[in-house]
């Protein structure tokens, strides 16, 4: 994919030689060119290289953005170490179950989660961010890492439970940005707005890897909030932005939403595996299209795109293999399956996780031939098209029927009875399962149960209907947006349930 020689941090290098007075990074006030940015990996490399990392050794960050992340990503690329970035919405009980299982060799905590990073680890090994504001030395460390060498550790969302810490290559990474790169058709005019956590793989690797890969710029925010990005759309006019469903309605529902001019955005793209239309469509409608990456932590993450030009077509699918993947969808047996039929996705491709981190067992059950299972349960017509049904795991076998929630959650969406919902399969005597609709009110007045039932009348098939509304306070969800149904099922019991 590029010289064995090299490393990602050489992609940077050979920009800052092509373009050495480009914008790379943008933040808060503070502009970072290609020449300076190089520099400042180096200087990192350094200071890491100082504080004894080796080949091998993990380098943790928590914080929210900041440009130190991909100082610190490329800097671990260039000493062949791993670079372990930390969800900084945990509790400290969560962080310490990953460092113990990650064990690095460093840990760099933003000021306001210094303390908190302190109880979670060894207080030998964690160090202010302040600590690598470094500048005008020249690296002695070693340029040793390359294409073949582990560059991220990033542990999954724990939407199943414990998290898993997803180990990618350098080479994955170059791949996934291939994969990115292609998906938008990124150049080095583009100018891509950030705000999704680079913590998680889709906030790093959808846009902003990509997009630094190919000489463009980025404006880093620090966190997400819809006015925030409304006016640097106005004032910086990107060309790209990624988000999930939840930001996209907290930008289209925003009052300056209809004010701001959007011309510059040459389009949107959202990471889930699935997108409600009533989420997409306030855009569409001011002419900007959204697109589609579907993927996982695993895949690092881009593995199906539905591109701009294309996603008005078939707004209920997720688009086709991304360039470097391929996608197969198969039955229980490990059999593809026909258009139509219902299978779960494997993806195959340079971008997907060497293994899971110390777990040999869990890497087995999931890769099969270089194929990754991915858990998610979808289908493709005669053309192709990929369509996400729902989680392998999520499915209600009701009297002997599968029952997708994916779907009846689609109903909802559309509804305004809702803040949010979601549908999970729970026990009964008779059914063996039925789904239930767990939701949040948009009135302090509850609907009834009759109004929220009779969503589903000649639209979904009688036997797929919900038998029960329970109604809570708030989904939990992980930083993607993804509605973490263990933690709902544990929210059921003490809920206020409609019969």
């Amino acid at each position: 994919m590029w010289d064995q020689g090299s490393d990602l941090a050489s992609w940077i290098d050979r920009w800052a030689g092509h373009q050495p007075e480009a914008l790379a990074v943008e933040f808060e006030g503070s502009r970072t060119n290609y020449e300076q940015l190089s520099r400042r990996i180096a200087d990192v490399a350094n200071w890491l290289h100082q504080h004894d990392v080796v080949p091998g050794d993990r380098v943790a960050w928590l914080g929210p953005n900041h440009p130190r992340v991909i100082d610190l990503l490329f800097a671990c690329s260039r000493l062949g170490a791993i670079f372990l970035p930390l969800n900084s919405r945990l509790v400290v009980s969560e962080h310490s179950w990953i460092l113990q299982d990650a064990d690095p060799k460093i840990l760099i905590a933003e000021e306001t989660f210094y303390e908190h990073a302190q109880e979670a680890a060894e207080a030998n090994i964690v160090h202010l961010l302040d600590d690598l504001i470094v500048g005008g030395t020249h690296s002695t460390a070693p340029r040793v890492g390359g294409p073949s060498d582990a560059v991220l550790l990033a542990y999954t969302s724990g939407t199943t439970g414990t998290p898993k810490g997803a180990l990618l290559t350098q080479s994955a990474v170059a791949a996934n940005a291939l994969n990115g790169i292609h998906a938008h058709d990124l150049t080095s005019e583009d100018r891509i707005l950030t705000f999704l956590p680079l913590f998680h793989v889709g906030g790093l690797n959808i846009q902003t890897l990509p997009a630094l890969m190919t000489g463009a710029s980025v404006l880093l925010h620090r966190t997400f909030e819809p006015g925030d990005w409304l006016k640097d759309v106005a004032e910086w006019q990107p060309t790209w932005s990624l988000f999930v469903p939840a930001t996209l309605n907290a930008v289209s529902n925003h009052p300056l939403f209809d004010k701001t001019e959007l011309s510059s955005l040459r389009g949107l793209m959202a990471g889930s595996s699935t997108i409600p239309e009533a989420s997409t469509r306030p855009f569409f409608e001011r002419g900007i299209s959204v697109g589609q990456v579907y993927g996982a932590t695993e895949t690092a993450p881009i593995a199906i795109v539905m591109r701009i030009d294309q996603a008005s077509e078939r707004p209920k699918s997720c688009g086709k293999p991304a360039t470097l993947c391929e996608i197969r969808i198969v039955d229980d047996n490990g059999e593809d399956v026909s258009p139509g039929e219902p299978g779960e996705l494997w993806v195959r491709g340079p971008n997907i996780l060497t293994e899971y981190w110390r777990n040999p067992e869990a890497t087995s059950a999931s890769i099969t031939d270089g194929w990754f299972h991915t858990g998610d349960v979808g289908h493709s017509d005669p053309e192709g098209w990929i369509y996400v049904d729902d989680r392998k795991k999520d499915v209600v076998i009701s009297g002997g029927e599968n029952i997708y929630p994916a779907e009846l959650e689609n109903v909802l969406a559309e509804s305004p009875l809702f803040v949010e919902s979601t549908v999970i399969g729970v026990p009964d005597t008779h059914w063996g399962e039925i789904p239930v609709v767990v939701a949040v009110a948009a009135d302090e007045v509850r609907p009834e149960n009759d109004a929220v039932l009779n969503l589903f009348n000649n639209r979904i098939a009688r036997f797929k209907h919900p038998r029960k509304v329970v109604w809570v306070d708030a989904l939990p969800r992980n930083v993607m947006g993804k509605v973490l149904k263990h933690e709902v099922r544990k929210l059921i019991g003490g809920s206020d349930t409609t019969n």
